[in-house]
């Protein structure tokens, strides 16, 4: 019989099991843009662990494995912002993404201040950006990432996260 994969807060003792996955998860990311100095790959495990102490950090589990891994943040104007969603290769296109977006937004959206919902991905990265399209996100923007990626940065009302039905 199987394992089912569940999502959870993180804790402290997850961080280098995040850290692994993200190097793994981002890779294809790297290749895509022939840019090994992406962000997600060059984050220190110091810094990794800080943003476990500060941002709503999420896990998706199989077993005792990391299987998967999102990020958010509100800032003071209530801009949920969502980063590092990520799932291990072998994983990928089960809908566990689908599922990691949705369950952070409904984390950062719990506080009852979020109006709105942000991320960003490369403007390359055609998987990611169709995930965002179904999710609900369009683009209001783009810019150049400190690594020279140019990015598109996707939104979308808090008000419609409820409307974005996830099946996995």
């Amino acid at each position: 019989m199987g394992m089912s994969v569940t999502i959870s807060a993180a804790a402290a003792e997850d961080a280098e099991q995040i850290f692994k996955l993200q190097y793994l998860a981002f890779q294809r990311e790297a290749e895509l843009y022939g840019n090994y100095s992406i962000q997600p790959l060059t984050q220190s495990l110091d810094s990794l662990k800080g943003e476990l102490a500060t941002d709503t950090v999420l896990v998706a589990r199989l077993g005792d494995e990391v299987v998967g891994t999102v990020r958010g943040s509100v800032d003071e104007d209530g801009t949920g912002k969502i980063a590092k969603l990520c799932v291990h290769p072998r994983l990928q296109g089960h809908g566990l993404g689908a599922r990691l977006l949705r369950a952070v937004e409904e984390a950062l959206a719990g506080g009852g201040g979020t109006t709105r919902f942000r991320l960003h991905t490369g403007h390359k990265s055609e998987s990611n950006l169709r995930l965002y399209r179904k999710a609900g996100y369009t683009k209001v923007g783009g810019r150049t990432a400190s690594d020279g990626v140019q990015l598109v940065i996707l939104e979308k009302d808090a008000k419609d996260a409820s409307d974005f039905a996830v099946s996995a």
